[in-house]
């Protein structure tokens, strides 16, 4: 938790922000992703001043549990002094400690937003999901909270001024908009109606163009004039080294294919999964783990 210090701006993790969004549709798959199509409200998660401070978080957990589908999962939260905004204990359940930062007894709006974070903890714990090591497995749950409908809190909770900051989460404010905007290009959403934050809403419009270049790549046909450009003279070369062949910095790789044709891989926009095609001109691709359909121009 950034708590009137300096906030990291940017993309510096996307890398594992893309590998954790494939590898929750390799542990969910595209059917169960599909159910979670309807965003957290925001009056399901409101939380006044005038509210008792723990029955409202008592509340609010509540409704975060049923919202990512976990019936039999009690949370029990408290609220200490520490340096983090939240801790769960992660046990066998069905009952879990959830603690929050002492700064959510007067800052309670964004009470959601830590609990979304800590309740994800306890889905992917269930799911048996993690990655090694804990800033890859905290970077997979932002994530996974994000794409799952229930990140905008968190993005909303970052404020920043010339005399204050505060952001929660691993994430970039720029990285929760980028897979925010991959969310809403998925179900045709529009979260900025429901940001209170003038910054949140900064860092969404980044994230939405972040995330938008990765739909614009070669082959795919919405590719503009200089990436298919580049991608035509490295095609040429593949061709005519007769072997694998990549451009630093691309994307997309060239590989042979034995005595058939030469064949490009290329990451899905919507899960990152790499898509293997032979290079033929027009080809339309089905990616097999979120089944979106990809016009190329190979």
């Amino acid at each position: 938790m950034a708590n009137g210090g300096p906030v990291q701006h940017g993309f510096p993790h996307l890398e594992t922000v893309r590998a954790s969004i494939t590898a929750l549709y390799r542990r969910l798959s595209y059917d169960t992703i599909q159910t979670f199509a309807a965003s957290v409200a925001p009056a399901d998660v409101a939380f006044s001043d005038t509210d008792d401070l723990y029955l409202g978080a008592q509340r609010v957990a509540r409704e975060l549990v049923r919202h990512y589908r976990l019936p039999d999962a009690r949370l029990i939260v408290g609220f200490r002094e520490m340096s983090h905004a939240a801790n769960v204990e992660l046990a066998a359940g069905p009952e879990y400690f959830v603690e929050l930062n002492e700064r959510f007894r007067t800052h309670r709006r964004d009470i959601g937003a830590a609990l979304a974070h800590e309740v994800m903890h306890v889905y992917l714990h269930r799911l048996g999901l993690s990655f090694p090591g804990t800033r890859d497995n905290e970077i997979l749950t932002d994530t996974a909270t994000t794409y799952l409908g229930a990140g905008w809190l968190l993005l909303d909770a970052y404020r920043e001024d010339a005399a204050s900051s505060q952001k929660l989460g691993y994430l970039t404010p720029e990285e929760f908009g980028y897979v925010l905007a991959k969310r809403a290009l998925l179900f045709a959403e529009d979260p900025s109606v429901w940001f209170t934050s003038p910054q949140a809403y900064t860092a969404y419009v980044k994230g939405l163009a972040e995330a938008r270049r990765d739909e614009q790549q070669p082959p795919l046909t919405a590719a503009g004039w200089a990436g298919r450009r580049r991608y035509a003279h490295d095609r040429r070369h593949a061709q005519d080294q007769r072997g694998a062949g990549t451009r630093p910095g691309a994307a997309y790789a060239f590989t042979p294919d034995g005595r058939g044709p030469l064949r490009v891989s290329f990451p899905c926009p919507t899960c990152q999964q790499r898509i293997r095609v032979p290079v033929r001109g027009r080809v339309r691709a089905r990616c097999g783990l979120c089944r979106t359909v990809l016009e190329c121009d190979t």
